[in-house]
């Protein structure tokens, strides 16, 4: 089996400044390719703003035989999204790798959130991760090669208290990376999604302090790693990773149940009569697209 290369490979990752997002610049870097450090230099709420985190990283990039640059743009707006982009074009000539990490918390129980707390949370991870894979798919697409991860969360996928904001944002992370993998196919572009759950300054006061030191950053990078790589040629996948455990995660569509003929009224009773049929998910079924959940309509429309 080949080494995962990157030699001649140009890589943007957001939020690279700490954590999971220093962890997959730097191994990139060792890997053989040309990174672009976005990092805002916030705090953990978004708040402030500082050139020093993504310069380290650069800096140890550099000291390590790398080639890399730092923006300091906000993926939170069009304009920083395309700035971020212009960096890697700009100093290395293309974009071939997206690894959309980026990311704040403001958390609070759904009755005592405010609003300005819902639209930065959603700023940054959804309206961030597209402002950025807008202008990168747009390199691409020229060149036809492109890799693309999204950073959901278990929160996204299954919920979590206090998280409303950020739950949402993750799950809209998905529903981005279902867009981006059907419209990249011809493409060569390959988008995919990963669950991470790793310590990092997003996770240091909510997971227990044992296990905080058990989910080290460098268990998430593999998986990262290989899906930005030439060899995966998978894509539209979620993927749960944490401590060396990798899972694929898969939003499923039960065979449910038809009831009348497509044209006869259907009453509120009928449904709960054939409530066990619809909820049941033992025979279940991967869709790839949305008219392929047309099919279990079958001659009704």
């Amino acid at each position: 089996m080949a080494d995962i290369r990157f030699d001649g490979r140009v890589a943007i990752v957001t939020g690279a400044g700490a954590g999971l997002g220093k962890a997959y610049a730097l191994e990139l870097g060792k890997r053989g390719a040309k990174v672009v450090v976005n990092d805002l230099g916030g705090a953990r709420d978004g708040s402030g703003a500082s050139t020093s985190a993504a310069d380290q990283v650069v800096e140890e990039i550099k000291k390590n035989g790398g080639q890399a640059v730092a923006n300091y743009d906000s993926v939170a707006t069009k304009i920083g999204g395309e700035n971020i982009v212009k960096s890697a074009v700009d100093n290395f000539g293309k974009v071939d790798i997206l690894i959309n990490n980026a990311g704040i918390l403001r958390d609070k129980s759904i009755l005592k959130m405010e609003e300005a707390e819902w639209d930065i949370v959603i700023a940054v991870h959804l309206k961030g991760a597209f402002c950025v894979t807008q202008p990168a798919f747009a390199v691409m697409k020229q060149n036809g090669f492109g890799r693309i991860v999204n950073t959901t969360s278990g929160a996204g996928l299954y919920g979590n208290f206090g998280q409303a904001n950020y739950c949402s944002a993750k799950m809209g992370l998905v529903g981005l990376m279902n867009n981006v993998a059907i419209e990249g196919a011809k493409y060569n572009i390959k988008c995919n999604t990963i669950a991470p759950v790793a310590a990092s300054r997003l996770t240091e006061d909510i997971l227990p302090p044992d296990m905080f030191k058990k989910l080290k950053p460098e268990f998430i990078v593999p998986l990262v790693m290989y899906l930005s790589s030439e060899a995966n040629q998978d894509t539209k996948m979620i993927f749960n990773c944490a401590a060396g455990w990798y899972s694929r995660a898969e939003i499923i569509c039960a065979k449910g149940a038809t009831i009348g003929d497509g044209n006869r009224p259907i009453s509120a009773e009928e449904i709960q009569q054939n409530w066990a049929k619809i909820t049941d998910l033992s025979d279940n079924k991967v869709l790839t697209n949305l008219g392929e959940s047309f099919g279990f309509l079958g001659n009704l429309i």
